[in-house]
């Protein structure tokens, strides 16, 4: 399957700017292929997004990441994730577990937070597929019922949950290593995307959580100018 351009779509919430840039940087500086990486903005979604902020909902972002597929023209395969994450991996390797059989491929979590809050004090909610949405490597022409009404109009749980799709043999799994979760997965060498669920070292309060020196560094090569830093 050749598709040289990995497009990527990063969900964004003007708290998080600098997670945004950060993870922007990590994708770019360990690709070994053409990366094109977009913000999913709501200030460049006007008149497609139209869904009032829900109570429940934690980041700007929770619903119009499911406007990828017809942000791609519901064209070929698009890569969406949150925004707290760093990627320490080349996502090419990511890219290339691309399997036709399947409308959407995820990492499938079985994920129940304990907590009743998270960074910024905002409520943790609980569902069943709790964080597969968080990555979603989208098939975009089996994901045209994902039009901006849908969208605009299904529930929380009906997106986050898969419901568009027929049935969940649609879902392709993908490893682990893609999507792992900050405090709650043990630590492991191979986490190729590391996701800080709870908040991330861009937080005062979480500025000490597991991998916080791997995001610092990336910033700090993010900022530098002038010689080549070593990495």
């Amino acid at each position: 399957m050749i598709n040289l351009m990995v497009n990527i779509y990063i969900g964004y919430d003007g708290r998080e700017t600098v997670a945004c840039s950060v993870l922007t940087h990590s994708i770019h500086a360990r690709a070994s292929q053409p990366v094109c990486v977009a913000p999913i903005m709501l200030s460049q979604l006007q008149g497609i997004f139209q869904r009032d902020r829900h109570a429940l909902q934690s980041t700007d972002f929770s619903f119009s990441r499911f406007l990828t597929p017809y942000l791609s023209d519901y064209t070929g395969w698009s890569l969406f994730m949150d925004c707290d994450m760093l990627m320490l991996d080349d996502v090419a390797k990511l890219w290339a577990l691309r399997d036709e059989r399947y409308a959407v491929m995820v990492i499938k979590h079985e994920h129940v937070p304990k907590e009743e809050r998270k960074f910024l004090n905002e409520p943790q909610t609980k569902y069943e597929k709790k964080n597969w949405s968080s990555v979603m490597l989208f098939n975009n022409a089996r994901c045209r019922m994902l039009t901006p009404d849908y969208v605009n109009t299904a529930s929380g749980l009906e997106l986050h949950q898969f419901k568009w799709l027929d049935h969940d043999d649609l879902i392709g799994a993908l490893p682990a290593r893609w999507n792992h979760l900050v405090g709650y997965d043990a630590p492991r060498a191979d986490a190729a995307l590391v996701h800080y669920t709870l908040g991330g070292p861009y937080f005062s309060e979480y500025r000490d959580c597991e991998y916080s020196r791997q995001w610092f560094a990336e910033r700090d090569a993010m900022l530098h100018a002038g010689k080549t830093p070593l990495r």
